[in-house]
């Protein structure tokens, strides 16, 4: 293994590397700012930069062809939570509407039982509007219904219809 190791370390391309300079944090600095207003790299702009910062056309080619990758990898990922979050809401959404919805068939079916069940009494139930003192704003009125002599209230119906603790028109 020793002799693997030190036959690589002894290879053109190994000593390329060890050529090649890093680049400073200023010189990162300035490629940051001008890969914000370009993402493409032109001929022209690599040997400007490579003059500037004192580096090999080559080395700013491969900077901004890392950087351009890794800048789709972050947008691709930016853009996957924000449809990720998207989604989660939508299925939300859904779930809160399929609720919703069941709900809404159970009171309509017991506005069709309650429905059946006055059409199948003695006779059809006249409806009368009168006062009602126990409204909270005086002068508004109620509606009843008079069956067989008995005085049902709106608000005894919509009692009978959603239940105890039933759901709200609102």
């Amino acid at each position: 293994m020793d002799f693997f190791h030190s036959q690589n370390q002894h290879s053109p391309k190994h000593q390329n590397n060890s050529n090649k300079k890093r680049l400073t944090h200023d010189q990162v600095r300035l490629l940051e700012r001008t890969f914000t207003t370009t993402k493409k790299l032109e001929p022209e702009l690599k040997v400007q930069l490579a003059n500037q910062l004192g580096v090999p056309p080559r080395q700013i080619a491969i900077w901004y062809q890392n950087k351009r990758a890794r800048w789709k990898t972050q947008s691709l990922e930016i853009d996957y939570s924000t449809l990720h979050a998207k989604l989660e809401d939508a299925l939300a959404d859904r779930r809160r509407l399929e609720r919703e919805v069941l709900q809404l068939q159970e009171e309509l079916r017991r506005a069709q039982q309650m429905v059946f069940h006055l059409n199948q009494g003695p006779a059809q139930l006249p409806v009368n509007v009168s006062s009602n003192s126990s409204c909270d704003e005086g002068g508004s009125s109620s509606l009843h219904e008079e069956a067989n002599g008995e005085v049902l209230q709106l608000e005894e119906l919509y009692a009978c219809l959603y239940g105890a603790g039933g759901s709200t028109w609102g």
